[in-house]
């Protein structure tokens, strides 16, 4: 299975967000180090896997909003 680049950031959030659980239930301070150092790896991991994600589309700002178009019409 390939993971995408939403996946990568759900991954992150979550393992955040497990830090932030860890520190308001005082876990010892070894696992909430070593998650957060975990966690800012993930995050540039993710940030560039965003970057460099393949990803086009023919929408510009022309098109405005989808739900409610203002621009150009078909």
């Amino acid at each position: 299975m390939k993971f995408s680049a939403i996946n990568f950031l759900i991954a992150t959030t979550f393992l955040l967000l497990t830090v932030f659980l860890f520190t308001a239930l005082d876990f010892p301070f070894n696992w909430i180090f070593y998650l957060t150092v975990l966690g800012q790896a993930f995050l540039i991991f993710t940030v560039f896997k965003v970057l460099k994600d393949n990803y086009t589309t023919t929408k510009t700002f022309k098109d405005f909003y989808e739900d409610h178009p203002i621009g150009r019409e078909e």
